[in-house]
């Protein structure tokens, strides 16, 4: 018999749609958790802006649907979109039940409780927040919810391996049944079996040089579901935020959209000129998208190394009270943002595709469910729209939970596996090869498969990281895993992927803008990209 941890679900990834999974399943069923490095070090726990929900008499979902399609150019799923924004207020609801602490509404006048700010797309303020740093408060919250909740055990500092597929009686891959992770601190690979598994993995941002994101968002339930017989949709649309904090020693710290919301504006460095309005009549309050292209062009046009983002017309205690984490880092590197302009770059930000789910968060492979930024829901199309990220974790993590949880007393309990055998490979003496490759990926990637993009650089970024990737499985069959190697691993898996679809897509739409092919395909209709891995069936579930 095999040496697993055995569980009802097995859940990998501990931001805002993991927990609210092992939440939401706890009470009626043994949840494994896995989380990558501490439970609390997620996408989420950096998320600053809020969650776009409709809680105002002057909003209504209509108006957020009609936005949200506004932003995805044409690509959004206008079921999904409706699914998502009508249960927008129950996800609101329950984090404040859990204990979340949103901004309250200080205006005698106010007859909303909690302050709405307004983000890039919005037509409505409906963004509910904790101040700038919405995301910390949220995950700290569920956070401290599971740690409390008996039928939760937790398991820090473990990366998923791969994904493990029982036979079925024919001999043919069946039901997901488990995987296989590193302990990070032991170096020893265990095995998880469970009777469901969810991914809540993140996105795929590392593949660039330059992101927002924490180092953990190497793409690793996007390439483990690949890997075992998930198709991929939209790959190509990786958003960029437009604004992150240019300085030589500040690591990915955000300025989040809310500035821009408030009345912060875009400004040349060299003569002050506020240049968005040139880019389209909604200036910084335009999607991210054109925002991002808009500072890119600017930078490449006049060679400049950053713009300026200024807020300072506003007055000093709108901008501490609104804005005190952004305000406070911001102060520790000498820029005080209450009387002059933050220095800010594009970098990348979101994974708009990803593992292809269904309302409740199924993939194709039975017995595997896919949330938050991992998954393809068709809530975001072409291009996501501010602060419906965290709502899309919290609206799919509940749905795959009421699924999972209907279906337990069916569901067959996991299959002895084989463990996990490393005896005929050795330790690796030239990590430096690990070190180099990682470099050089994430470099090539920012290069030719960035904010702009051509056909010529796509082949180049094709063509290399083929090779890539034939060094890499070489490397990973000779020498036992390590972490870097792993996360190596998906992250030239994952840009492959993106690469195939980028080329795929003969035209520019929402975040994929090609200079070869500058304007949306005037004939056909939008599709989306969708990517087959040819090895396995699809195996349609009930």
């Amino acid at each position: 018999m095999d040496e697993a941890t055995i569980s009802d679900v097995l859940v990998v990834g501990s931001g805002a749609a993991g927990l609210t999974v092992a939440l939401q399943l706890a009470p009626q069923a043994r949840v494994t958790l896995l989380s990558k490095g501490d439970l609390a070090e997620s996408s989420t726990l950096y998320a600053q802006g809020g969650i776009a929900a409709v809680l105002d008499a002057t909003d209504s979902t209509e108006f957020h649907i009609a936005d949200t399609l506004v932003a995805g150019a044409g690509l959004c799923d206008a079921d999904v979109v409706r699914f998502v924004v009508e249960n927008a207020k129950d996800a609101i609801s329950r984090l404040i039940g859990y204990g979340v602490e949103f901004t309250r509404n200080d205006e005698p006048a106010a007859k909303q409780a909690y302050h709405l700010t307004r983000e890039g797309g919005h037509s409505h303020r409906r963004i509910i927040h904790a101040a700038d740093a919405t995301g910390r408060e949220v995950e700290k919250t569920l956070e401290e919810r599971v740690r409390e909740t008996p039928n939760i055990e937790i398991f820090e500092h473990h990366l998923a391996i791969d994904l493990v597929r029982q036979k079925d009686a024919d001999g043919r891959p069946g039901r997901c049944a488990g995987l296989y992770a590193l302990d990070r601190q032991t170096g020893t690979v265990r095995l998880f079996r469970a009777k469901a598994v969810v991914l809540a993995s993140g996105g795929a941002s590392k593949v660039y040089l330059y992101s927002s994101n924490p180092d953990a968002c190497t793409g690793d339930g996007i390439a483990m579901a690949w890997r075992v017989g998930c198709r991929v949709s939209n790959l190509e649309f990786m958003q960029f935020h437009p604004t992150v904090l240019y300085h030589p020693t500040a690591k990915s710290f955000l300025v989040s959209e809310a500035v821009r919301g408030e009345g912060g504006r875009l400004l040349l460095p060299t003569t002050g000129e506020r240049f968005m309005p040139r880019f389209d009549e909604r200036g910084e309050l335009a999607p991210r998208d054109i925002v991002a292209r808009a500072i890119d062009h600017e930078m490449k046009r006049l060679g400049l190394d950053y713009v300026h983002l200024d807020i300072s017309h506003q007055p000093a205690e709108f901008i501490t009270t609104h804005f005190p984490t952004i305000h406070a880092e911001c102060l520790r590197l000498g820029i005080d943002m209450t009387c002059q302009p933050i220095p800010v770059v594009p970098a990348a930000h979101y994974t708009c595709g990803g593992v292809m789910t269904d309302k409740r968060g199924r993939t194709d492979v039975p017995g595997l469910y896919a949330v938050g930024e991992v998954a393809f829901t068709g809530l975001h199309g072409a291009n996501r729209m501010a602060s419906n990220s965290l709502l899309e974790c919290l609206v799919f993590g509940a749905s795959a939970a009421a699924d999972i949880h209907a279906r337990l007393p069916s569901l067959p309990m996991p299959p002895a596996l084989p463990a996990w055998d490393d005896s005929w490979v050795t330790n690796s003496d030239e990590e430096v090869v690990v070190s180099h490759n990682w470099e050089e990926l994430r470099r090539f990637m920012w290069d030719y498969v960035g904010i702009v993009r051509t056909t010529k650089r796509l082949e180049r970024a094709q063509h290399r990281v083929e090779l890539l990737l034939s060094e890499i499985e070489d490397y990973y069959g000779s020498f036992r895993v390590t972490n870097d190697l792993l996360e190596l691993r998906n992250l030239a898996l994952v840009s492959k992927l993106i690469i195939r679809s980028a080329l795929a897509r003969r035209e520019s739409r929402g975040l994929h803008y090609t200079l070869d092919f500058p304007y949306p395909d005037p004939v056909a209709a939008p599709q989306n990209s969708i990517l087959t891995p040819k090895r396995f069936r699809l195996a349609p579930q009930d």
